[in-house]
């Protein structure tokens, strides 16, 4: 099964694609796009291109364990794709990701704006590695 991995920012959203039988993912693209019309066609488009089964939508759950209001907005952008996609479409803890990301990021050498740049898409890429070795 092929899946779509977003990871839903303010102002950028990563994207990521993997499958449940190799388990590799690999982080696609920054979507920048703050208007949500923007960022549904966007993700749309990368539907369109990648043709996934179902898509991961990252929560980005407070350390508590409780939901925040970004984890909220983004169960709302999961509930709108999946209607308008007819895909099914799971949300999943995304806590530490982004920090992951940047840690990776951190040995590269690039700089600051070329980390940002990536790190939403690395972020998108954990989300998905961590939804498939949770889910089997």
């Amino acid at each position: 099964m092929q899946y779509l991995a977003i990871d839903l920012g303010d102002r950028r959203t990563g994207l990521a694609t993997g499958d449940d039988e190799t388990k590799l993912v690999s982080p696609l693209r920054v979507v920048e796009a703050s208007e949500p019309a923007a960022l549904l066609k966007a993700i749309a488009e990368a539907i369109d291109e990648f043709a996934p089964d179902a898509l991961v939508v990252g929560l980005p759950y407070n350390m508590d364990g409780t939901l925040g209001p970004r984890a909220k907005k983004a169960q709302a952008l999961a509930a709108l794709l999946e209607a308008h996609t007819g895909l099914p479409v799971h949300g999943f803890d995304e806590r530490l990701t982004s920090y992951e990301a940047e840690q990776q990021l951190g040995q590269t050498g690039l700089t600051h704006g070329q980390k940002k740049q990536r790190r939403d898409a690395l972020a998108a890429a954990a989300i998905l590695r961590d939804f498939l070795a949770q889910s089997g």
